[in-house]
């Protein structure tokens, strides 16, 4: 087999680098024969989080096949199962691939898999999420910087009450190292600020896990007396928004979130969620895609993980750590919009919203 690769730019916020990939007809696989097709996991972790679907999946296959034109994507997605995903590794372990993309549903629980993975001479590069076990290598976003600028905007928008006012936390899942990153920066730029009413942790990431606890939050401490929402992402937002309005609470505190869903950009253009955090797809999802790529030829992660992780097992590996955006009203038209990740016609969808983008100057 003569697979063409091209030379694979890695875009990086904070760092352009230019990895550069050789030709990977030479040898074979780490997984594989060596002798035929390259194919690459991804596993994906459910589907209540829009992005993994709509931005990761689709992102990681193109930049797949642009960096190796005879690789193939075998994708699964847990449905937020952890049984389930564990299944699916041990079918991509059968079925032979040479490399997989893990987000783990449940990082701790990940990792026999991975060992199962490595046994079997599969490299698996944890993306998004640091699976335990030994992994070949990370990409990911800064957690800790994710929480700090959650805490840093929620502090903006309450304005005179940031200092003394009471809040509460809809943090994630704990199974997820990422939630655990979020909430301790989150925490280091609110803790001395804010009086914390109520903090729930949020199994499964779903919006109405946080719709119930925001309906016990508001009935334990009063609707009056909640001036901020720190929301670990925009489902936890929804979910907690929710709550709020049905139980009339009115104006709404600002509410924090992240990912950039498309309705979680609607809600700030109408006001309803003060800010989201956006943590750039392309560049996680070249990075991953080249990781892999690499991996699946037996080749050196080095030259696309420029930084080092420390996996549970003690070793470090390479990994890459994105530096993620905060998003207002009045940021949208400078990093969504302008990184083609939206239009204004999908932000700006009813006559409402068309009303409430003409006074945030989204036009076009």
């Amino acid at each position: 087999m003569k697979t063409r690769l091209r030379d694979a730019a890695v875009a990086v916020v904070a760092v352009s680098t230019a990895v550069a990939l050789a030709d990977c007809g030479q040898g074979g696989g780490s997984g594989g024969d060596g002798g035929g097709d390259a194919r690459i996991g991804l596993l994906l972790p459910d589907a209540t989080t829009a992005r993994w679907e709509t931005q990761d999946k689709p992102l990681i296959e193109k930049e797949m096949k642009e960096l190796c034109d005879d690789c193939t994507v075998e994708h699964a997605n847990a449905k937020g199962d952890v049984a389930t995903q564990q299944q699916q590794v041990d079918s991509m372990i059968t079925r032979g691939v040479d490399a997989m993309v893990l987000v783990a549903v449940d990082a701790r629980s990940l990792g026999a898999a991975v060992e199962k993975a490595e046994r079997a001479d599969i490299p698996v590069i944890a993306y998004d999420r640091l699976a335990e076990g030994p992994i070949s290598g990370y990409v990911t976003f800064d957690g800790e910087e994710v929480g700090r600028l959650q805490g840093r905007a929620l502090l903006t928008a309450m304005g005179d009450k940031a200092d003394g006012g009471q809040i509460v936390m809809m943090n994630g899942d704990p199974n997820d190292p990422n939630a655990i990153a979020f909430k301790k920066g989150a925490l280091s730029v609110l803790s001395d600020r804010v009086k914390i009413g109520k903090a729930y942790d949020t199994s499964g990431w779903r919006a109405e896990v946080a719709n119930m606890n925001m309906t016990s939050a508001i009935s334990a401490l009063g609707a009056d007396n909640i001036d901020g929402v720190y929301a670990a992402n925009d489902g936890l937002a929804a979910g907690s928004i929710s709550a709020l309005r049905a139980n009339k609470v009115s104006p709404l505190p600002p509410v924090t979130g992240q990912d950039a869903e498309l309705d979680a950009v609607r809600r700030i253009v109408a006001g309803d969620q003060y800010m989201t955090v956006y943590k750039p797809f392309a560049p996680e999802a070249s990075a991953g895609a080249a990781m892999a790529v690499a991996a699946a030829r037996g080749e050196s992660l080095d030259a696309v993980g420029k930084d080092r992780v420390r996996a549970s097992t003690g070793k470090t590996v390479p990994a890459v750590l994105l530096t993620p955006v905060s998003v207002t009203a009045g940021t949208i038209k400078d990093t969504l919009l302008k990184d083609g990740v939206y239009t204004v016609r999908q932000i700006c969808s009813t006559p409402q919203l068309m009303a409430a983008c003409d006074r945030a100057g989204l036009t076009g």
